[in-house]
């Protein structure tokens, strides 16, 4: 029963159209059945425009406080400001690419789109294509994307679009035996916190501080759920793939995003915010920390 629950790894990375393990034993040329191109293509690939939305919305922060000339940022006046919407530009070019080729992979591929989000890793990818979208509209410059009611309706359809993908998710958890969030815990599993957060973040910067508490709190108390889980998970659990070890850098990015969400909704840097900020560094300086070990042990081996 346990072979029949553990998927193959390497499906997400290679192909996902792979649906068990037995196609993958018996069917070792599935993948090239298909053109290469499309059915390498999976959601995971809007990490790259996630980033860079990321990172745009962290240079339009800190442009923000350049007026301050007491301010830590006022160095940051020196800066081009052309920086800033190069990086913006180039998130919306990788998205707007990426999703073109992920609709082809839709429109002629649609059994690999179904598998990946049947596969207890792969599902998790599904988040990550409207976080970016998210996180583009955020960061946009106001003089290219005016803050209009256009603007408050996609960041509610891709809020919205977040809020139904948890549904689905958690009702697996709750009534499917062998999709029990005990069995098929994975540190990918935080990508879902991070995009309930960033839901949140976006709903209090339109006005719907309601529905931002909500997604707060609900990617909050998953959250908690997911740290526990993972923190106990047996090694009799599924093995989580050697190739995907850096999503375990997840683990202080969702207590930093609930920092930022945090503050953005109760208006200033609170007490709570701060505790999550300095939750996040934690767990950062023991990532750090435990790569620092790993390397070690083996130089010595050496």
């Amino acid at each position: 029963m346990d072979q029949a629950v553990i998927k193959p790894t390497i499906d997400i990375i290679v192909c996902a159209s792979m649906k068990n393990s037995d196609d993958s034993i018996t069917k070792p040329s599935s993948c090239s059945q298909s053109p290469p191109f499309l059915t390498k293509i999976h959601a995971g690939y809007f990490f790259i425009s996630l980033s860079f939305g990321a990172q745009a919305l962290l240079w339009k922060s800190l442009s923000e406080h350049n007026n301050e000339s007491q301010t830590l940022w006022h160095g940051f006046n020196l800066m081009p400001s052309v920086a800033y919407l190069l990086l913006w530009c180039l998130a919306v070019f990788i998205a707007t690419i990426l999703s073109f080729l992920y609709m082809l992979k839709c429109i002629l591929h649609f059994h690999a789109v179904k598998d990946e989000f049947s596969h207890h890793i792969g599902v998790n990818y599904m988040y990550t294509p409207w976080i970016s979208y998210l996180l583009m509209l955020q960061s946009s410059p106001s003089s290219i994307v005016p803050r209009t009611r256009y603007y408050e309706f996609l960041c509610l359809a891709f809020s919205f679009v977040i809020f139904l993908l948890d549904v689905k998710l958690f009702g697996q958890w709750f009534t499917t035996e062998k999709r029990f969030l005990s069995v098929v815990a994975n540190p990918v599993n935080l990508v879902s916190v991070i995009g309930n957060l960033v839901a949140a973040q976006v709903a209090t910067e339109i006005g719907w501080n309601e529905f931002a508490i909500s997604m707060f709190s609900l990617g909050m108390v998953h959250y908690l759920v997911l740290f526990v889980t993972l923190y106990q998970r047996l090694t009799s659990n599924n093995q989580f793939p050697i190739v995907l070890r850096p999503a375990y850098f997840l683990y202080f990015a969702a207590p930093s995003m609930a920092s930022l969400a945090w503050k953005s909704i109760s208006g200033s840097f609170l007490i709570s915010s701060k505790m999550l900020f300095f939750l996040s560094l934690f767990l950062f300086l023991s990532q750090v920390g435990s790569i620092h070990l790993s390397l070690s042990t083996i130089s010595c081996q050496f």
